[in-house]
């Protein structure tokens, strides 16, 4: 029978008094009383040690806590804390060791535990990142085999209002395509400038960013609504690795030249900012010798791509051995019934699935790879 809460004591006492008589062995006490024999044992073996409170509930927690922070080292902890709000563990303990050297301060891992039992400190977002670029870079080796874009810092003008400057680059003649001060670095303005320049100059091969918006995003392959178009014209997006602008490193030095002679100090308006870069880049194109060139001009070796910017965005097609799929307006595609995530970006395209062996695919868009389905499981991998 199972004890009943209000009569705990009761039965302990009960239990005792019957192992006690010497009519019962723990193993029937054990079946009378619904419990275990370990907790038999326990029981018993507390009223023999003292038989006036033996039986009594005892706390779960310990009465002493030997490894415990002393309390006066954790107020020291708390009131540094209240005193630099966006400290975390490592700061305040570096600057009490600092200040008070003596001190006997505990480890950081120690330190944090104690700012939260005090719910002084909260778990960080988690961030999602850009997936890798794995693909190798391709070699300029002449005009438009790579284009490199990026966005400068911005800056405040003499209005208040921040400037973005876009800039975009022939690698192999440092020929400055484009230099465009934006009031924001979003898809439309950003597509509508890489459209006026492909107009003019044809199309590239391939053409290099970093890892920022709208370049690319946090989806599979790393795609973002520009990188899809630049693949429908048949142009490879590639990204450079994160924290490593060396690997632009072209573009970049570029960018140190334009901050020092059309940036510094910043315009008044939005429109005298862009005369500047304007000047700036018939100046640094047709006057300015450029080393790495013998001391030649970029427009003395930039000529403009065959590759003419269409009409009309080209269809994507895939070779009769794969299995095409449309993403839905949500970034899913549909396989035998069951919706599955993409990506937001490739929303009303179509992607193709080649066979790599039993249940596993490699997915496609355009000549683009996006990764790895394993259909057994309905996963869709990066790679």
């Amino acid at each position: 029978m199972p004890w009943k809460e209000t009569r705990v004591m009761d039965q302990k006492i009960k239990m005792v008094s019957d192992w006690l008589s010497g009519e019962y062995n723990i193993s029937e006490l054990s079946r009378i009383y619904s419990v275990s024999r370990k907790t038999l044992y326990k029981w018993i073996g507390r009223y023999e040690l003292d038989p006036d409170n033996g039986l009594q509930e005892r706390l779960r927690i310990p009465i002493r806590m030997p490894r415990s922070t002393p309390a006066d080292i954790v107020i020291h902890i708390l009131k540094c804390k209240s005193r630099h709000k966006h400290w975390g563990a490592r700061k305040i303990l570096a600057w009490l060791e600092c200040h008070q050297p003596e001190g006997n301060w505990p480890a950081a891992s120690t330190t944090n535990e104690i700012l939260k039992r005090h719910n002084l400190v909260h778990p960080r977002k988690k961030r999602h990142h850009t997936p890798p670029y794995t693909e190798p870079f391709l070699k300029s080796n002449r005009p438009n085999d790579v284009w490199s874009a990026d966005y400068k810092g911005q800056f405040r003008i003499g209005t208040g209002e921040l400037c973005y400057p876009l800039t975009l680059s022939d690698s192999f003649s440092r020929y400055l395509l484009g230099c465009w001060g934006l009031a924001h670095p979003a898809y439309l303005p950003t597509r509508s400038n890489f459209e006026r320049a492909f107009q003019e100059y044809g199309l590239p091969v391939a053409i290099r960013t970093d890892n920022g918006a709208p370049f690319a995003s946090v989806g599979i392959g790393g795609l973002s609504r520009l990188a899809v178009w630049f693949i429908r014209l048949g142009i490879y997006p590639e990204r450079i690795e994160k924290s490593h602008p060396e690997q632009n490193g072209r573009h970049e030095r570029m960018h140190r030249t334009l901050k020092a002679e059309a940036i510094g100090p910043p315009r008044k308006s939005l429109l005298e900012q862009q005369r500047a870069f304007d000047r700036f880049r018939i100046s640094y194109n047709e006057d300015r010798p450029h080393e790495a060139l013998n001391q030649k001009t970029p427009a003395s070796f930039y000529r403009r791509s065959e590759r003419n910017y269409p009409a009309r965005l080209p269809d994507v097609d895939y070779p009769a051995t794969y299995y095409p799929r449309f993403i839905m307006p949500n970034g899913c595609f549909k396989w035998h019934g069951t919706e599955i995530y993409l990506s937001q970006a490739l929303a009303g395209e179509y992607i193709g699935f080649m066979p790599i062996e039993t249940g596993i695919w490699k997915i496609y868009y355009s000549f683009y790879p996006l990764g790895l389905f394993d259909e057994r499981i309905f996963k869709v991998n990066q790679g």
